[in-house]
């Protein structure tokens, strides 16, 4: 039979320690501290459905998309894909994608676009920088803190001096698509459209789309 043990003798011996088990600060100096993260570091994350992006040696994980946000990219990816196989122009694609704009900079646009030329860009771990980025805006909500802020002013600055040539910006609550080509670094307006009207690129010579079937999903309306 097993020995007694007395009340001042119990086995304090722990059982060993899982993953599973481990608290989340051990987990986390399994990684680079932020602002020490590698190109290395960041390309050897294993594969997610999740957005994660490279910046100043710091990993940046944005807030999950809005149905406002997803109803947008569905809409403009299925419009512009069929565009672009239909001219034989390119190739475009959909986020989460890494894009290399820079050493140390890594982006995930929500649609991006490359001509067929510059296929040699297209990796098939990541993407060099694209010729058209589309970020859609995710609204502020209680859950959420909004892109806005980063599409407008990060991100705008970033894609200008990586030398992508043209932006799309849409804002489905406001609603507005509006398109910045790039002439000198630096981007300039195209044209700012609303409900009604019709959105064009300059980089997709003949692209024309209503704004209406990108923000509401209504009757699809392309050129």
């Amino acid at each position: 039979s097993s020995p007694a043990i007395s009340p001042g003798c119990r086995n304090t011996a722990r059982p060993p320690r899982t993953a599973r088990s481990r608290k989340p600060t051990e987990i986390l100096d399994l990684f680079p501290r932020q602002g020490q993260w590698t190109e290395e570091d960041y390309l050897a994350l294993p594969e997610t459905n999740h957005i994660i992006e490279l910046s100043e040696g710091r990993v940046v994980i944005p807030d999950m998309p809005t149905t406002s946000h997803q109803r947008a990219v569905v809409e403009l990816l299925f419009l512009m894909k069929n565009y672009v196989q239909t001219h034989d122009l390119g190739e475009v694609c959909v986020a989460p994608l890494k894009v290399h704009l820079w050493p140390g900079k890594f982006r995930e646009p929500d649609i991006v676009f490359m001509y067929r030329d510059h296929a040699d860009r297209i990796g098939e771990d990541y993407w060099g920088v694209p010729d058209l980025v589309v970020e859609v805006i995710s609204p502020r909500t209680p859950q959420s803190s909004g892109t806005e802020y980063v599409d407008r002013g990060e991100k705008f600055i970033e894609y200008a001096q990586a030398g992508v040539q043209e932006y799309w910006l849409i804002h489905p609550t406001a609603p507005t698509i509006e398109v910045y080509v790039l002439r000198n670094r630096v981007y300039h307006l195209l044209d700012r459209w609303g409900m009604g009207e019709v959105a064009r690129s300059q980089v997709l010579g003949g692209f024309e789309i209503s704004v209406d079937a990108v923000i509401q999903g209504s009757e699809s309306f392309v050129r």
